[in-house]
Order: C-alpha cells, then structure tokens, then sequence
C-alpha cells in the first residue's frame, strides 16, 4: 500500500503546484501593484503603510484607482489595500465569461485577507463594491474589523411604495441605457452617460484624462451582473462589528433607502453625508470623506 499511495501523493502535489504556477496574468501588471494568485485568478492590488488593515474595494466601471486620494491620507497610520477585482484593470475585460459576480468577488476578498494574514479588517466598499463587502460580512464575518459603506449598494425586500419603485427604476433605466449605448459601439458617449446619471451632468466633462481612461477600461463591468444577491433582516441583523454607512448630498437618493431598510432590523449610526459630492465622494471631496472616515476607524 505505501508504494501506492506515497507516489499518489507526490503527483497529488505536483499536480497542486504546477496549476499555482500557470495562475499567472495574461496582462501587463503596473508597476505600483502586486498581485495574488486567488481561486485560480491573478488578483491585483496596491499596498502601502504599516498597522491594522484597510481594505478598499472599488465599484462598477472602477479600479483600485479611485482611491487615490485616499491611499496617501490612510496609510500614514493603516496598512492600506486597494484590490482590483476579478475582471476589472490591469485586465482589459469585454465582458465574457461565467465567473463574474457579486459572490465570487466577495469570496476572492476574504480569500486575498486570509492568505496575506490580515486578520480583522476595517472593510471600505463603494457602490457595487458595498455589494461586494456586504456579501464578505455575510458569509466571512471573522474577518471584519469594520464596515464602511460609501454610497454601498445593499439589497433588501422592500415594500411596493413609490419611492421604492423609483428607486428600481433608476437601476434597470442606468443598465438598461448603458447596454444601448455600448452595442451602439460608442464607449466614451456611453460612459458619459452613465457618470452623468449617478454624479450629475457635466461630471464626465469634469474628468481629468486619467480618470476618464479608467472608467473606459472597466465599462464592461458595469454589465457582468445577471442578479445581485438579496439581504434579509436576518443577515442584517448578524453584524456584529461597527457600520458606518455614507452617501453624498448629490448622490442618488437608491442608497439612503437601502439604509433605511437596514434600519428596520436593526439599529445603526445615522447616515453620514458629505457634503458638496455626488457618487463619487472620495474622490469629489476627498478631504472630508477621510476626514470623516478616518474618525470613525480610529473609534474602533
């Protein structure tokens, strides 16, 4: 039998390290980044600073660049990760595939906490990457320091009332447009009008080239979800670290609804606004989004 089963073993393992080793990436890697391989995808991100973890999860048409502004005022005193989500730059996406989801993106974040030895983590995710760090809380709560959601995107029932149905609107009306305009095969109109919906008209005008070429490099993202998993009172109900939750005066009204329905199953801070912002909050007044931020992870 041993003859047996330690050659087993051996190939067993072989087998195990020869697949580690093709998970390499097929893309151009900055030189600002490292990257991990994660349940078979090379994962990227930005690291800097020493102490507890930070880690900064980007939305839809986004990158590990939003946060820009954030990644020199967080880590003179944390230890910062911004991550670039399976899919998203370096990789240049075109939307195809199975492995493009809310779960798998949450499941690759716990992942990349675990095999860098973060431990508790102060979790920072903005629009779908709320989405994302709330499907992390759910299903990996041990790794949760904190939960931070800017403008965090969070499904929950919701009674048929106009507001709510509203609010639906404005989601199926945003993807809906955005596909129109992509198959139309003009992808900086395209963008344009997706920014301009969530942060306002003339905000696409307003961007430096730089955060233009970002939001172009990731429009396929913004079409990779079939359905967004849906959270009940009974999840909800299970944080059991702090929550800040944050939007901005201009920002779609979709999100303090979501926080309102938080609410009815538990009891949370009050909303933080920052002010003179749309969706974009860290970056349209980044100093008092990490003023305010950093307040709150300093408390815990």
């Amino acid at each position: 039998m041993r003859r047996i089963v330690v050659p087993f073993l051996f190939a067993a393992c072989t087998s195990t390290l020869l697949w580690a080793q093709e998970v390499k990436p097929d893309w151009p890697i900055p030189s600002e980044l490292k990257w991990e391989a994660i349940s078979g995808y090379p994962m990227a991100y930005r690291e800097a600073g020493e102490g507890t973890p930070i880690v900064l999860v980007h939305g839809s048409t986004s990158d590990y660049r939003i946060w820009n502004a954030q990644f020199g005022a967080f880590s003179v005193a944390y230890r910062v990760i911004a991550v670039s989500l399976r899919h998203f730059y370096p990789e240049r996406w075109d939307g195809s595939g199975t492995d493009f989801s809310i779960e798998q993106h949450a499941q690759d974040i716990a992942t990349l906490i675990n095999k860098l030895n973060l431990g508790k983590v102060h979790l920072v995710g903005h629009s779908r990457g709320g989405a994302v760090a709330v499907e992390v809380a759910k299903s990996h709560p041990e790794v949760i320091r904190t939960l931070v959601l800017p403008d965090g995107s969070i499904e929950m029932p919701v009674s048929e009332t106009a507001e709510a149905k509203e609010a639906g609107d404005f989601t199926k009306k945003l993807i809906g447009t955005l596909k129109e305009n992509l198959r139309a095969g003009d992808t900086a109109r395209a963008a344009e009008i997706f920014v301009d919906t969530l942060s306002g008209p003339g905000t696409w005008l307003r961007f430096p080239e730089p955060t233009k070429e970002m939001f172009l490099a990731n429009i396929y993202s913004a079409l990779g979800d079939k359905d967004r998993p849906i959270s009940t009172c009974a999840d909800v109900k299970k944080f059991d670290f702090p929550v800040l939750l944050m939007t901005a005066d201009k920002s779609p009204k979709k999100f303090e609804l979501m926080y309102r329905e938080m609410r009815k199953c538990r009891e949370f801070p009050a909303t933080v606004v920052i002010p003179n912002a749309a969706h974009g909050m860290q970056r349209l007044n980044p100093d008092v989004f990490n003023k305010l931020t950093l307040e709150f992870l300093s408390n815990h």
